[in-house]
C-alpha cells in the first residue's frame, strides 16, 4: 500500500513564485552591491555545523538553544542548522590560516530557527551579513550604520538605526546593587520595557529575587538619554558604565550627519550574548512593521576565544532581514503587476525565424520570451495581458519575406514597423 502524503510546506517555510522571488533577488542584488562598494568580500559557510559549535557557552536553558534545528549524520555526530551567518564566520577565521587581517566579508544565506512565526519572522530565512574583524573603535561601527542607511536607502526604506552599549547596561545593573551573575537575565527583562507593560516587568525581576525598590530604580535609569546618563555618571568608579558612556559617545561623534536616522535607546540589548559592546537595531520609520528590520553589534570575544593564542580579535557586524525587508516591499506600487519579460515574440509559421529574433534580441539585453504551445493568437494576447507584458511581436510569413517586423506596445496599443533591429532600443528607450 503507498502511504499517503501530505503535501504542504512546514510551518515558518513558504515557496517564493516568479514575482515574488524577482522582489528577493532584488533585494540580495542591491545589498551585494552596496556591500561591495564598501570594500567587503564574498564569503559562503556550511548550512549544517557541530551542534557545540552553535551552542557555544550558552547554558541549556537559553532561547536560542531551544530554537536550533538539531540532527545527526550516519556517525552519530551532533550537528545542528545554522541559526545566524555570524558563529560560521567566526569559525571560518578561526580555522583558515595566513589570513590577512583586518578582513571584511559579507555573506547572503539561508539560516534556521525552530521559534514563534509571524510576520517577519520566519523559521527558514535568508541573512544578508556584513562583520569585520580586525578593527577596534567606533569609527567602524559608524561606517556600518551608514552602510544600514544607505542600504535601506536604495530599497527604498527610510529607517531609524537604534543603538546601545552593552557594557554601559551591564554596569547599570551591577551599579544599582545586583549580582553580576544576574545580569544577562536583568538584561533580558530589561529589553522588554516597550513589549510590556511595567507590572509585568516587576514580576519578572521579583522571580530574580530582586525586590520592588530596586527594580523601579533600575527602570527609571534605563529612561534616561545619553545627556542625562553622562552628567549623572561624569563621576563614576563604575568601569563598565566608563566605558560604555565612551563607546556611545565616541560613536555619536561620527554619526553626527545622520542625528535624523539614529537614536539611542538605553534598553536596547540584542538577544545573542555573544555581544561585547555596542549594538544597533533597524525599525522603518513609517512604522510599516513593528518588528526590527535588521541589526549587529561588536563581538570581540567570540573569534578571540576560538583562536585563544593570547591576542585580541575584535569583531563587529551587521545583518539586513531579507523577510522583513521583503514583507515591506511587496506593498509597494513598483513591484506590483510588473512583468519579468520585455518582449513576447509569438510565431506564426515561423518559429525557426522566432528562435533566431528572440536570441539577436537577447544578446541586446532584453528578456524575451517565446511562444512554443501552438496557441491562437486571441490566447497569447490574453497571456502576455495578464502577464503584464509590455511589448508583443507577431512573426508571420510576410514579416519575414519583407524583412521587417511589428512591435506592438501592449500599454498604449501603439505599433511600430521595424526593419532594423537596432531601431527598437529607441522605441523601448522612449
Amino acid at each position: 500500500m503507498k502511504r499517503k502524503i501530505e503535501l504542504k510546506n512546514v510551518k515558518g517555510t513558504y515557496d517564493y513564485l516568479p514575482n515574488e522571488q524577482r522582489i528577493r533577488n532584488f533585494i540580495n542584488e542591491t545589498l551585494k552591491e552596496i556591500f561591495e562598494k564598501y570594500g567587503y568580500q564574498p564569503l559562503e559557510t556550511p548550512i549544517i555545523c557541530y551542534y557545540d559549535l552553535l551552542a557555544g557557552k550558552y547554558d541549556e536553558s537559553n532561547d536560542l538553544l531551544n530554537e536550533i534545528y538539531k540532527l545527526t549524520d550516519q556517525g552519530k555526530r551532533k550537528l545542528g542548522l545554522r541559526y545566524d551567518l555570524t558563529v560560521p564566520f567566526a569559525k571560518c577565521i578561526t580555522i583558515t590560516k595566513d589570513l590577512r587581517l583586518p578582513f571584511k566579508r559579507y555573506e547572503i544565506g539561508k539560516v534556521f530557527r525552530d521559534g514563534p512565526v509571524k510576520t517577519g519572522r520566519d523559521r527558514e530565512f535568508i541573512q544578508c551579513d556584513v562583520d569585520v574583524v580586525g578593527i577596534s573603535g567606533q569609527i567602524i561601527e559608524a561606517e556600518l550604520i551608514s552602510l544600514f542607511i544607505e542600504g535601506y536607502s536604495k530599497l527604498g526604506i527610510d529607517v531609524i538605526v537604534r543603538y546601545n552599549s552593552r557594557n554601559l547596561m551591564s554596569g547599570l545593573i551591577i551599579d544599582q546593587g545586583i549580582s553580576s551573575e544576574l545580569v544577562s537575565n536583568v538584561i533580558t527583562i530589561i529589553d522588554k520595557l516597550d513589549k510590556i507593560n511595567e507590572t509585568e516587568l516587576l514580576k519578572e525581576f521579583n522571580n530574580l529575587n530582586i525586590d520592588n525598590e530596586k527594580a523601579i530604580n533600575l527602570l527609571n535609569i534605563f529612561k534616561l538619554n545619553l545627556d542625562e546618563l553622562n552628567e549623572k555618571y561624569q563621576n563614576t568608579t563604575n568601569e563598565l558604565i566608563k566605558k560604555g558612556l565612551f563607546e556611545l559617545n565616541e560613536l555619536e561623534s561620527y554619526i553626527s550627519d545622520y542625528k535624523d536616522k539614529t537614536k539611542f535607546v538605553a534598553t536596547l540589548a540584542r538577544g545573542q550574548e555573544y555581544y561585547t559592546g555596542n549594538v544597533f537595531e533597524v525599525y522603518s520609520k513609517n512604522n510599516e512593521l513593528s518588528c526590527s528590520l535588521g541589526g549587529g553589534g561588536r563581538y570581540d570575544n567570540m573569534i578571540t576565544n576560538f583562536i585563544n593564542d593570547g591576542n585580541m580579535y575584535p569583531a563587529v557586524g551587521i545583518s539586513f532581514g531579507l523577510s522583513t525587508i521583503y514583507e515591506i516591499l511587496k506593498n509597494k506600487d513598483e513591484f506590483k503587476n510588473k512583468s519579468l519579460i520585455d518582449i513576447y515574440i509569438i510565431p506564426m509559421n515561423t518559429k525557426k525565424e522566432s528562435l533566431s529574433l528572440a536570441n539577436k534580441l537577447r544578446t541586446l539585453g532584453y528578456k524575451v520570451d517565446l511562444e512554443m504551445t501552438d496557441r491562437k493568437v486571441k490566447k497569447c494576447f490574453e497571456f502576455a495581458n495578464k502577464e503584464n507584458i509590455p511589448y508583443v511581436i507577431v512573426l508571420g510569413e510576410d514579416e519575414i519575406k519583407n524583412n521587417y517586423f511589428n512591435l506592438k506596445n501592449m500599454v498604449t496599443g501603439e505599433q511600430f514597423k521595424i526593419d532594423q533591429i537596432d531601431q527598437i532600443k529607441d522605441i523601448i528607450k522612449r
